[in-house]
């Protein structure tokens, strides 16, 4: 180190302008922290709104395949159960109650899958408790 440079040995003028540029660097330094975690916070929700909406188109995808599908199998089903059970509207109730069961186990499912708890930023969330933990380790040691 130079003569000079020693903090110690220059004056109370110089130990001001060292705390300040300490604060302007924890300052400028907390700004540039907070912006990269709003950026990855957005990249994040778009990952996530952009999973939904793919999501989502396929299942109306599947749903409209899967109704046509249905139509057909159901008429096959409820023609083919009336000759066991020797009546068309017996076979068409039980064939009926059975796709609602169906319907609503596949309902209550989709809700699951399309909560609001699996779009949350958990990255985001478990980064910025990192870098706050960090700077409260470099602020007391």
């Amino acid at each position: 180190m130079a003569q000079g440079s020693d903090p110690r040995q220059a004056g109370p003028s110089a130990g001001a302008s060292s705390i300040q540029s300490l604060i302007g660097d924890a300052l400028r330094e907390t700004n540039e922290l907070a912006r990269k975690e709003i950026a990855l916070f957005r990249a994040e929700m778009a990952g996530n709104i952009r999973q939904l909406i793919v999501g989502l188109a396929c299942m109306v995808g599947s749903a409209v395949f899967a109704v046509v599908a249905l139509l057909v199998l159901i008429g096959a089903l409820v023609k083919w159960l009336a000759t066991v059970v020797g009546s068309e509207w017996l076979s068409a109730l039980i064939v009926g109650g059975v796709l609602l069961v169906v319907a609503v186990g596949m309902a209550l499912w989709a809700r699951s899958v399309l909560s609001l708890s699996t779009l949350a930023p958990t990255r985001t969330t478990r980064q910025v408790r990192q870098d706050a933990q960090a700077l409260s380790e470099r602020v007391s040691g």
